[in-house]
């Protein structure tokens, strides 16, 4: 047993250590600021239109169900599986593999379609009016989310219903047969491709593309200002389109970072079932899983953070209960 190997070990087990204390924290966090960020949304009072007011309270049902399917009913029972034994026991792990999948895709794919909905309307005029509606992304909504679930249909009948209870994508008891089999390891790795890799190109894409409209639009108008009186008043075109592109990138930036290990451990474990040899330390995907379910707690803070309307709102919020309980006492 050499030196190397027991250092990745002793980081393993560290790490295991503390992702008992972790992810019940998440969940404790994540559940809550959710539940507030929907309720502060759904009121309509943050200063968004309906359109991107729609996608914002789709993207944190979503991370409210990826923390209960995952972290709650999944890595929480994986980390303490001495006391949460008998998980192995309750035949549901392929209908809850299902699930699990399904809102984990329509949590990826909605920061897509978010993302293009912010390109359109800053990119393109003509066709904002017609793209950028609420009834257009609740139709984008509905067809994501049906085609996540037909997709993931699949793990029902390539999972048995028995608990693994092991920290990796299979936490469901596999068949040898199947687990072994050339057509199940390349089924997972379209998986892994389709959520979260082509996710990330298309988020770089579209975040570029913007980029690249917003500074052409800025010199143009610049250039025009010049030409007219010499002074730089403040432009309210330009002003709401730094505005949607601060909240554009700081999502899908969060989104990034959190989901790139995760990402690239699956992409290399994937490649290895398919005979490549690739191979991370055990203790890397666990980072990655850590990172990754981090990101379903993050955008609550980022539009605290960035939007000044959801501030107010969240303020008034919390200080509305101890208003009332100054009231009743007076």
């Amino acid at each position: 047993m050499g030196l190397g190997f027991l250092v990745k070990l002793r980081i393993l087990q560290a790490i295991q250590e503390v992702q008992k204390i972790y992810y019940p924290v998440l969940s404790a966090v994540g559940v809550p600021v959710n539940l507030v960020t929907i309720a502060i949304l759904s009121r309509g009072k943050c200063g968004l239109s309906k359109c991107v007011t729609h996608y914002l309270v789709a993207m944190a049902a979503t991370d409210l169900l990826v923390i209960i399917f995952d972290l709650i009913l999944r890595q929480i029972p994986i980390v303490y599986r001495e006391k949460f034994g008998f998980v192995r026991s309750i035949p549901l792990c392929n209908s809850h593999a299902v699930l699990l999948y399904a809102v984990t895709d329509c949590s990826v794919w909605f920061t897509v379609t978010f993302t293009f909905d912010r390109f359109i309307a800053i990119c393109s005029s003509k066709l904002r009016a017609k793209y950028c509606t609420d009834r257009t992304a609740l139709i984008v909504l509905g067809t994501v989310t049906a085609a996540s679930c037909l997709k993931n249909i699949s793990w029902y009948f390539l999972y048995t219903t028995r608990y693994w209870l092991t920290n990796t994508p299979w936490f469901c008891l596999v068949l040898s047969a199947v687990s072994q089999s050339l057509l199940w390891a390349v089924f997972e790795f379209l998986h892994y491709v389709l959520t979260p890799f082509i996710p990330f190109f298309l988020i770089l894409l579209f975040n570029a593309l913007t980029v690249k409209s917003i500074l052409m639009a800025s010199r143009a108008r610049k250039r025009l200002q010049s030409r007219g009186s010499g002074e730089s008043p403040t432009d309210p075109e330009m002003v709401n389109r730094r505005k949607s592109m601060i909240l554009l990138f700081v999502i899908s930036g969060n989104f990034m970072v959190l989901w790139a290990l995760f990402m690239v451990c699956s992409v290399v474990k994937r490649l290895d079932y398919l005979g490549v040899p690739a191979s991370f330390p055990n203790f890397v995907p666990e980072i990655g899983f850590m990172l990754q379910n981090l990101s379903c707690c993050t955008n609550t803070f980022i539009y605290a953070v960035t939007q000044r309307k959801f501030r107010e709102e969240l303020k008034n919020g919390v200080t509305y209960p101890f208003a009332k309980m100054i009231m009743l006492i007076r």
